[in-house]
C-alpha cells in the first residue's frame, strides 16, 4: 500500500501528519537546519569542503538527514539545473525521500556579497532593491515574476528576501537591499514582490519568501550592521518601533512562508509597558514568540539569520557567532535558547548531533522538536516539491536569462536612473554628434554612442564621471570587506579632481547611491547629477539619451552633512536636518 504522504491527493497537513510519525528523531532534527551549499564543476556535487561550506554535500544529506540549503556559488543556468536535479537524486535515495529545498540570498542585481547577495551571473540583470523602490509597483511586481520563473527553472524553491527593512539609519550597509526609507512605499513594494514570487497562494509554481529581518534591521546604532560585534546593537532614539513593525504586519497578512529575525540586540525596548530582553532577536522569546506568533499571529517557518551557535572560520578569517547578548552561553545553550524563543531553523549550521543530543538527556522535548518539523515539511508539500523537485535542463538554458528578461531588467535598470540635476536642460544627450567624451568609472565602449572618447578632460567636450558610494574600507572580519559602512562624505582629492574636471568640460556626475552619499560637495560642480542604484554603463548611457527615460525617485533623503547624519534617530526614517535632497525627490525638469 503506498504511503499516504507520497500521495498528492490528500492535503498538505494530512501529507505532513503522515510522514512526521515515520521519521527518526535524526530526521526531524535535519530539517532543522539550514546552510550554505556550492555546486561543483560542471553541476557536479561537491564532495569537499568548499569555500563557505562546512561539509561535503553527501555528508550533510545522507549522515545529518539534511535537507535545505542556502546555494552560493552557482555554474551557468544548464549546470545550475544539473547540479539541482543531482542534489535531489541524493536526497532521494534517503529512508523517507525527503526532497531538498534549495534556497538563494538575491541573485538579480549588482552587488557580490557572500554573507548578502549574490550579482546576476546567467541571471537577468536587474537594479539593487533600492532602485526597484524607486520605480513603481508594476515594475517591481515583472521583476519578482520573471525572478521567480528563472529560480523555478534551476531548482530554486525559496527566496531569503525580501529585505524590507526601513533604511532610517543613512550610514547602514545593508541599506541597498532595502525598498527604502518610507513605510507605506516599503509595504505597496513588498505586497507587489510577494505576489510576484509567491503568486496568490503556495503552489508548485512559486518560490517561497522569508521576508527580513524581523522586526525591522534598519535602526542600527551609529549605522554599523550586526554581523559584527561592534554593530550588535539595534537603538530606538525616536520611538519608531512600530514604524519598522509595519511592513512585516503587511508581510503576514499577504501570506508571506517565512521570517527571518536580524542579529541585531533592541537597546531599551519595551513592548506593551515591559521591558524587551537585550538579546538578539533570534534568541529572544518576547519577540519570537510574543510577538510574531502570539500577538501577529505568524504560524509559517521562523528561519535565524545564519550563524548564531558557532564562529564561522573560512578564507583565513573569523567571523564570531552573532550570539548578541548571549555571547556567555555554550554552543548548547545557543541552540535550547534560540528552541525557546520559537524559531524553527538554524540558519547556517549543521549541528545536528548537538539538537539530537539535547533531546536525549531531555533538555528539549521531541514535541518541539515535532512542531518546526510539521511547519518544515508542510511547506515542502504546498510547493509540491514531494510530487516533482525535479527540472529540464533545456529549459533552464532557455529561460535563465533569456533574451525578453534581461531585456526587462536593462529597461528597469536605465529607468531608476534619477536625475538630481539638470541645468540647462543637457538631457536628453543626442548620441554622437561629433562630440568628443571623455569618461571615468564608465567603459569606453558604452561611451561611444555618446560621441568619440578621449583621454584627457581638457580635450572633450562633455565628462561623464560615475563615483561609487563612499564607504571606509574595513578587513579584519571575515565578510567585512564586502558591507559598505562607516562615513558618506567623498574624500576631499576626490571633490578637488572633480572641481579640475568642471573647471575645462561639462560634467555629469553619476552618483551611485547603495546608500545616501553626501552629495553637496558635488553638485555645484555637476551641470547634471543623477543617481543610481544598480545600473549598467550601456544603461545609464539609455537613460541619459533619453532612449528609455529616466524616471527614478529617490527611495531615501540626502543628507547635507555627515554633521547631520551623526545627530539624526537611528529609527526615523528621512530624520535629517535640512537634506539636500527629500525623499521621493526628483528633477522637476524631468519629463513626465
Amino acid at each position: 500500500m503506498r504511503d499516504s504522504y507520497r500521495d498528492p491527493r490528500q492535503t498538505p497537513a494530512e501529507r505532513t501528519t503522515d510522514l512526521l510519525g515515520r521519521l527518526s528523531l535524526e530526521e526531524k532534527v535535519g530539517l532543522m537546519f539550514h546552510t550554505v551549499i556550492e555546486s561543483g564543476p560542471g553541476g557536479s556535487l561537491v564532495e569537499t569542503t568548499g569555500s563557505l561550506s562546512k561539509s561535503p554535500t553527501r555528508t550533510v544529506v545522507r549522515d545529518k538527514h539534511m535537507n535545505h540549503f542556502n546555494v552560493h556559488g552557482l555554474g551557468t543556468p544548464r549546470e545550475a539545473a544539473r547540479w539541482a536535479n543531482a542534489l535531489q537524486r541524493l536526497a532521494a535515495e534517503t529512508e523517507h525521500g525527503i526532497p531538498v529545498t534549495v534556497s538563494t540570498d538575491p541573485r538579480h542585481a549588482f552587488t557580490e556579497n557572500a554573507g548578502a547577495s549574490f550579482a546576476a551571473r546567467g541571471f537577468s540583470q536587474w537594479p539593487e532593491p533600492l532602485g526597484l523602490a524607486a520605480l513603481d509597483d508594476a515594475d517591481i511586481r515583472e521583476h519578482a515574476q520573471i525572478a521567480r520563473r528563472e529560480y523555478l527553472a534551476v531548482g530554486i524553491r525559496m527566496a531569503l528576501h525580501p529585505q524590507v527593512d526601513l533604511a532610517s539609519e543613512p550610514r547602514w550597509g545593508r541599506q541597498f537591499q532595502t525598498f527604502g526609507a518610507d513605510a507605506e512605499r516599503t509595504t505597496r513594494a513588498l505586497v507587489a514582490y510577494l505576489e510576484g514570487f509567491q503568486g496568490p497562494d503556495l503552489g508548485p509554481d512559486s518560490v517561497a519568501c522569508v521576508t527580513k529581518h524581523f522586526p525591522g534591521g534598519g535602526p542600527q546604532q551609529d549605522g554599523e550592521d550586526a554581523h559584527f560585534p561592534y554593530g550588535r546593537e539595534q537603538v530606538y532614539p525616536g520611538g519608531g518601533f512600530a514604524l519598522h513593525l509595519a511592513p512585516f504586519r503587511a508581510a503576514i497578512a499577504a501570506g508571506t512562508a517565512g521570517m527571518m529575525p536580524y542579529y541585531g540586540m533592541p537597546i531599551g525596548l519595551e513592548l506593551d509597558g515591559e521591558p524587551v530582553e537585550e538579546v538578539g532577536f533570534g534568541y529572544n522569546r518576547a519577540i519570537i514568540t510574543g510577538l510574531l506568533r502570539e500577538r501577529l499571529g505568524f504560524d509559517g517557518v521562523v528561519v535565524t539569520d545564519w550563524e548564531l551557535i558557532h564562529d564561522n572560520v573560512a578564507q583565513g578569517q573569523v567571523l564570531p557567532a552573532k550570539a548578541w547578548g548571549v555571547e556567555h552561553l555554550s554552543p548548547a545553550e545557543r541552540l535550547i535558547t534560540v528552541i525557546d524563543a520559537g524559531c524553527d531553523q538554524f540558519g547556517g549550521e549543521e549541528c545536528t548531533d548537538l539538537l539530537v543530543d539535547l533531546v536525549r538527556t531531555g533538555h528539549i522535548t521531541e514535541g518541539r522538536i515535532d512542531v518546526s518539523a510539521r511547519r518544515l515539511l508542510e511547506l515542502k508539500f504546498r510547493l509540491g516539491l514531494f510530487d516533482d523537485p525535479y527540472v529540464d535542463e533545456d529549459a533552464a538554458e532557455r529561460i535563465v536569462g533569456s533574451p525578453a528578461h534581461s531585456d526587462a531588467g536593462f529597461r528597469a535598470q536605465a529607468a531608476s536612473v534619477t536625475v538630481l540635476r539638470d541645468e540647462g536642460p543637457l538631457l536628453p544627450l543626442r548620441p554622437n554628434e561629433g562630440r568628443r567624451v571623455y569618461v571615468e568609472g564608465m567603459s569606453a565602449a558604452a561611451a561611444a554612442e555618446l560621441g568619440t572618447v578621449v583621454g584627457r578632460a581638457e580635450d572633450a567636450d562633455l565628462a561623464i564621471v560615475r563615483l561609487p558610494t563612499p564607504f571606509e574600507p574595513r578587513d579584519d572580519l571575515l565578510f567585512e570587506s564586502l558591507f559598505h559602512q562607516g562615513s558618506l562624505e567623498y574624500r576631499p582629492g576626490l571633490v578637488a579632481r572633480l572641481r579640475g574636471i568642471a573647471a575645462v568640460t561639462t560634467l555629469i556626475v553619476d552618483a551611485g547611491l547603495e546608500r545616501p552619499a553626501i552629495l553637496t560637495p558635488i553638485l555645484p560642480l555637476a551641470t547634471v547629477l543623477v543617481g543610481t542604484y544598480g545600473t549598467s554603463d550601456a544603461a545609464l548611457v539609455a537613460a541619459l539619451t533619453g532612449r528609455i527615460r529616466p524616471r527614478g525617485r529617490l527611495p531615501f533623503e540626502i543628507p547635507r552633512s555627515m554633521d547631520a547624519v551623526r545627530v539624526s534617530h537611528e529609527d526615523i526614517p528621512n530624520d535629517t536636518a535640512d537634506p539636500l535632497f527629500p525623499a521621493g525627490f526628483r528633477w522637476s525638469g524631468a519629463s513626465e
